[in-house]
């Protein structure tokens, strides 16, 4: 089984999508027994806040559900508990970084680079724009899938 936890800023945005893009993704590849997907964030700002909105809206346009997602925030122990912390911006990294305190195993991953990128999945709480960022996930999540069919499973 791997265990992969998508991480933002406030788990409200984007590392929820990120959570079920990548749940849709692995379904429609019958993968669901294999993977285990979950999100939290960096910051306590939103702890218990539902998806945003308009993140939750973007999901909709595209037949996903995000129901039942309320925001958590990482926590140093559950290093130990995923095999990969796909994060969405350098930012992140250095957050997750503070909360972790290193990365020994070499599990913290920019989403992104997955897809050959080095950028940042923009943060549509600042930019609104939901869909540049949805499309931004959706091709870090599949690329994530091919790298975990190819190199893990």
């Amino acid at each position: 089984m791997i265990k992969i936890m998508f991480v933002c800023h406030g788990n409200i945005c984007r590392s929820p999508m990120a959570e079920f893009i990548m749940k849709d993704l692995v379904q429609k590849e019958h993968l669901d027994g294999c993977i285990t997907i979950a999100s939290s964030a960096t910051s306590t700002e939103e702890i218990g806040n539902p998806v945003y909105p308009p993140a939750r809206a973007e999901l909709k346009r595209h037949g996903l559900s995000c129901d039942g997602k309320y925001a958590v925030q990482v926590r140093k122990s559950d290093y130990g508990n995923y095999d990969l912390f796909v994060v969405m911006d350098s930012n992140n990294v250095r957050n997750i970084g503070r909360i972790f305190g290193s990365d020994p195993q070499g599990k913290v991953h920019k989403l992104l680079s997955f897809a050959g990128r080095s950028d940042d999945v923009s943060d549509p709480w600042y930019t609104d724009r939901f869909d540049v960022a949805y499309r931004d996930i959706y091709e870090g999540c599949t690329a994530l899938l091919a790298h975990i069919k190819s190199n893990i499973l």
